[in-house]
């Protein structure tokens, strides 16, 4: 009995991993995904921006400064910057932004492909999301591309 409960759980676990992260996600090879795969995982900590801990704003700052890239500390700074993307044109590296707390941009992720987004939630930690989770839907404003079309194809593609 105690076996057949552990190959099925292994099973919906296999199952569940290639249903939620399939192709086009952060666990493809890319040296972006490598970084965000490294800090899956990472609690949350307000005013984090290290593998120690990381809120939303300091998760994407610590993922584009391993790709040469420098962000504003805040999501409502992060938001201010790159050229906005519909969501039918977004790709992997974009930065993804929701008003959460009913003021404004108050949460970034980026942009994984395949309609998912890593970021730090302050229930999960470092995960991956989907954009048409309820929560995330009602509460997405927009993305913005702040990586250029060369560092996209030399971080996000390699």
């Amino acid at each position: 009995m105690k076996k057949k409960l552990t190959i099925a759980l292994m099973s919906a676990a296999i199952a569940f991993s290639a249903f939620s992260f399939g192709a086009g996600s952060v666990y493809a090879d890319s040296k972006m995904d490598q970084i965000i795969q490294d800090a899956k995982g990472t609690s949350y900590r307000a005013g984090g921006t290290t593998l120690s801990g990381f809120d939303c704003s300091g998760f994407t700052s610590y993922v584009f400064e391993k790709l040469g890239i420098d962000l504003p500390r805040q999501s409502s700074s992060q938001f201010d910057m790159g050229t906005s993307v519909s969501r039918d044109e977004m790709r992997p590296g974009d930065l993804v932004f929701f008003n959460t707390n009913g003021r404004g941009v108050s949460h970034v992720g980026i942009f994984v492909g395949d309609g998912k987004f890593a970021h730090s939630s302050s229930s999960r930690g470092v995960t991956v999301s989907s954009l048409n989770e309820s929560y995330y839907a009602n509460r997405y404003l927009g993305a913005k591309r702040v990586m250029s079309t060369s560092t996209y194809e030399s971080v996000a593609l390699d």
